[in-house]
């Protein structure tokens, strides 16, 4: 189990954001987390990935790290097995598209130049951005942006990958790209969480669907099955606007 959750608090000054929180991951999986603005999806995020600290008596296990007594030192080994997608794209204003890359991968310890180029070049392709290496994140599109967010959060091979609100903005053909993207690191493996009010892309793309209301977490695709399935007519949709397989794939 890569994620494990077992009622789990989380409370802000003395506020409670997160009840009694029960959510589990495994390796494959492509789940949706779903809810109202400021019902808690963001905060069960950074719960994951190390940035808020559960309180009470629950269990938070992620990676085998135990979150309740996980030390600074150590956050980072955690983060290196995460990749993020943020809403806001985060990229580094500063730095070129290829520099984007090139920081975090040294970030991440790949210290040979010549490895991190074809890194590089293989996230490049896999977004079909090759072109665009030297643009600076000011002369890219809100897809464009996006594209790169995803090769940012794809560079280490991450076992968990959190994407908030990927395909906020962003016209049907990108947000159809980055989510096959995300559907295709599924299948090779890699935990995909994903949230969503995109109400279209649950059917598009099938996953299971968790809901938050009021920071309390229920299992929608158990109340509903059809979750986990897509009509005919919109699994092929989703293969139309699909990245080609060649452009999916590396070792």
């Amino acid at each position: 189990m890569r994620i494990s959750l077992k009622n789990v608090h989380l409370s802000v000054e003395d506020k409670t954001i997160l009840h009694d929180i029960d959510f589990h991951a495994d390796e494959g999986e492509f789940i949706y987390l779903t809810g109202v603005v400021g019902a808690g999806k963001s905060s069960l995020l950074k719960i994951i990935y190390g940035e808020a600290v559960p309180s009470g008596q629950g269990e938070a296990r992620v990676l085998d790290f135990d979150l309740y007594r996980l030390k600074s030192r150590h956050l980072p080994l955690l983060r290196r097995q995460i990749g993020i997608v943020f809403q806001d794209f985060r990229l580094l204003t500063e730095r070129t598209v290829y520099d984007n890359l090139d920081f975090v991968l040294r970030a991440i310890g790949w210290r040979k130049k010549a490895q991190r180029q074809a890194r590089i070049g293989e996230l490049l392709t896999l977004v079909g951005m090759e072109s665009r290496a030297d643009a600076w994140p000011h002369q890219l599109s809100g897809g464009e942006q996006q594209r790169i967010c995803i090769a940012r959060a794809l560079a280490g091979n991450p076992k968990i990958i959190l994407a908030d609100e990927p395909t906020a903005n962003l016209d049907s053909e990108n947000a159809n790209f980055i989510m096959s993207l995300l559907r295709h690191e599924a299948e090779r493996g890699a935990t995909v969480i994903t949230v969503t009010h995109n109400n279209q892309l649950l059917q598009q793309f099938p996953g299971i669907v968790y809901t938050l209301h009021e920071g309390r977490l229920s299992d929608s695709s158990a109340e509903d099955p059809q979750l986990l399935t897509a009509p005919a007519d919109h699994e092929e949709e989703g293969k139309d606007n699909a990245p080609h397989a060649d452009a999916l794939t590396w070792e």
